[in-house]
């Protein structure tokens, strides 16, 4: 029996996560229970595996409902985005900082109940029954002032009250494992495109948008330069390494328990270029420029980024650009 529980499972990429557990299962296991969180659900559920449990993550009495029984897999996404959560200094600390928490202390009982917890902080792969916790963590981490090149010896410098909670989030999960409650990992998600609607509350949501605008040959006016550089990933790579995480041997997750994953490197003009390839020449002409200094140094100011340790450990980026505009208009 395989048990996965899902967080912010109405999400963009919780969506297509959870199409793809119940299409491939887990680590080539079916999935017989997948428990999906959220604070409402657009439809109820076609698949008699699935069950939707509706309300706040912060609230102990429906992390409860998700985790009534043995869990062998979670993938914690639901979060308050950047622009939300720093309008909403409370809300974003519960979702985002607390509640995570409150997920992995849930966790704490099912490991006493398992009897084998290593006593004292003992090894992270300590307790080969502990569950699987894959947590979606974010490159808000690095902040507004990037070095010149950001590798995986680059420190964490929060500029917004969001990167601080996700990399403290980070922290917990490390200390969690070493706990014997789970076995944790933390990705950090650059720019995941295309997500469709207006992305109300994300200040990224144009890197979408351009996406699905020059496909239905509407005009947009984008927050940044065409010369901005920014980190991109398609939906569908996303979702790869996400499950990637929750099934590689965890002997091989590094101390931090923490990864960022591999991004491609480009920028706002190229991609314009690239769809205006794939769609027409006129749609160039469809894209102007209104730069917001703010936004520009937040998501169109990154520098190369190396990620050898990702990559060694099995999670990769989409390639190449039109590999990233396929995968991101089509799942």
């Amino acid at each position: 029996m395989t048990h996965v529980v899902v967080t912010g499972s109405e999400g963009f990429v919780g969506q297509v996560l959870v199409q793809r557990l119940l299409a491939q299962g887990l680590g080539g296991q079916p999935i017989t229970r997948l428990s999906l969180m959220d604070v409402r659900f657009a439809a109820p559920p076609t698949d008699a595996r699935v069950r939707q449990i509706e309300g706040s993550i912060a609230d102990a009495a429906v992390r409860a409902q998700a985790y009534d029984g043995p869990v062998d897999a979670v993938f914690h996404l639901a979060s308050i985005p950047g622009g939300a959560a720093e309008k909403n200094y409370e809300l974003g600390r519960r979702i985002n900082l607390d509640a995570t928490l409150g997920l992995l202390e849930d966790l704490r009982g099912q490991a006493e109940q398992r009897h084998t917890a290593p006593a004292g902080g003992g090894s992270p792969v300590g307790d080969p029954g502990a569950p699987r916790f894959v947590f979606a963590s974010t490159i808000a981490v690095y902040g507004e002032h990037l070095p010149p090149e950001v590798n995986e010896a680059t420190l964490p410098n929060p500029g917004l009250s969001y990167g601080a909670h996700k990399l403290a989030g980070e922290y917990l999960v490390a200390d969690a494992t070493r706990k014997g409650w789970c076995q944790g990992c933390s990705l950090r998600l650059p720019g995941v495109v295309a997500r469709p609607g207006d992305g109300a509350g994300m200040m990224s949501a144009f890197m979408s948008q351009l996406f699905w605008k020059l496909a239905a040959g509407e005009p947009i006016t984008v927050p940044v330069t065409a010369e901005g550089v920014a980190w991109w990933i398609s939906v569908g790579a996303c979702v790869d390494n996400l499950l990637h995480a929750a099934t590689v041997d965890p002997a091989r997750l590094n101390p931090r328990r923490s990864y960022q994953m591999p991004v491609l490197r480009f920028t706002v003009g190229e991609l314009v270029d690239a769809l205006s390839v794939r769609y027409g020449a006129d749609r160039q002409a469809l894209v102007s420029y209104a730069p917001d200094p703010f936004i520009q140094r937040l998501f169109a100011s990154y520098p190369p980024l190396h990620t050898p340790e990702a990559l060694a450990l099995g999670l990769k980026h989409d390639g190449d650009i039109a590999t990233l505009i396929d995968r991101a208009t089509s799942t």
